[in-house]
């Protein structure tokens, strides 16, 4: 594909990645919509911090509505609801054989294949832990999974091209024949950490308290229930593990999979989710609606019933709305409202 590789949305996800792309030698354009952003980036380059790395590479950078030419990979690392204002803007740059790779969470593929036709979309799903500090500045928490994968499950050359320039950012990369396992796998992963933000506490110490566990198990099951039910093969990934949270899974096994994600989180720099991050510190919506609402949506459409989903989507929101405060008694709040 040609250069540059385009990476739409510089801040925590696809800020860590250029970057690491670009100390690697590859040639990288950044378009983000945060002018001071933009600005800091092309003047002092983008700096990365935390102990995965610490360095500064220098970064050409614009805005969305300065960019100009068509490129054959654009890397798209919006947060889930900004996909369709993202994919309408990017579209005329997008070659006619090029290709989206959604960096994201959620089940963004679906929006951005109808806005540039699936042949030219790929499958992305990441877990790395990063977080944006400010213009020109990212924090590399710790590493996670980093998969791709075609949307119909074959095995192509730009599938490998693709894998080929992330493995020079995550050198544990894969490619897989089953991405919609793994975003479903993420989904339930990420159900599990907009619970967690309803509190103060860390993503591994909210994950320990033993009293939530009921609730992890409803909440996670609904999900994977959401996935069966669909047809997909839902995957596991650093420690969440798709059998524990499934029909027939065992305690022992969800202790485990609990177990194993604080094992994993407590590695990280970063220590809470980027959902606290939008609550606590950005003060803004979350991708609630765009990423895990959708997952009561899909599981209707299969008469899967979803009561614990909405109802984390329904509390998330008021805290959203300053209507709940975040705290433990919010977290114990949802758990008695979806107890039998």
């Amino acid at each position: 594909m040609s250069a540059p590789t385009v990476i739409w949305g510089a801040g925590a996800v696809g800020g860590t990645l250029g970057a690491c792309l670009a100390r690697a030698g590859e040639d990288v354009l950044f378009v983000d919509n945060v002018p001071e952003h933009v600005a800091a980036m092309n003047a002092n380059g983008l700096e990365i911090e935390g102990p995965i790395a610490q360095f500064t590479v220098k970064a050409k950078a614009c805005l969305p509505q300065d960019m100009r030419g068509t490129y054959g990979r654009i890397v798209l690392a919006v947060k889930a609801q900004h996909t369709p204002a993202a994919t309408a803007a990017l579209a005329p740059h997008l070659a006619s054989d090029g290709c989206v790779v959604s960096a994201q969470n959620g089940l963004n593929e679906i929006a951005i294949s109808k806005a540039v036709g699936a042949a030219r979309t790929m499958g992305c799903f990441v877990n790395f832990g990063a977080d944006y500090l400010g213009p020109g500045r990212i924090i590399y928490g710790g590493h996670g999974a980093v998969v791709l994968g075609e949307l119909d499950g074959s095995s192509t050359p730009r599938l490998a091209e693709t894998l080929a320039l992330f493995r020079k950012f995550e050198p544990a990369a894969i490619a897989t024949e089953n991405i919609w396992g793994y975003l479903w796998g993420k989904l339930g992963y990420g159900a599990l950490l907009f619970a967690t933000a309803l509190t103060n506490r860390s993503i591994a110490d909210a994950l320990a308290e033993p009293r939530w566990k009921t609730l992890y198990r409803k909440i996670g099951g609904e999900a994977m229930a959401a996935a069966q039910a669909r047809k997909v093969r839902a995957e596991g990934f650093n420690g969440f593990d798709v059998a524990a949270f499934s029909a027939g899974g065992t305690d022992a096994a969800l202790q485990a999979s609990l177990d194993a994600m604080v094992a994993h989180n407590r590695k990280s720099a970063k220590t809470h989710s980027g959902i606290w991050r939008d609550l606590a510190v950005r003060k803004r919506k979350t991708e609630v609606d765009a990423q895990i609402a959708i997952i009561a949506d899909l599981a209707a459409e299969t008469g899967v019933a979803t009561p614990a989903i909405r109802a984390l989507v329904a509390f998330v929101h008021d805290v959203e709305d300053g209507k709940r405060p975040m705290d433990d008694a919010t977290l114990d709040a949802l758990a008695a409202a979806v107890a039998p």
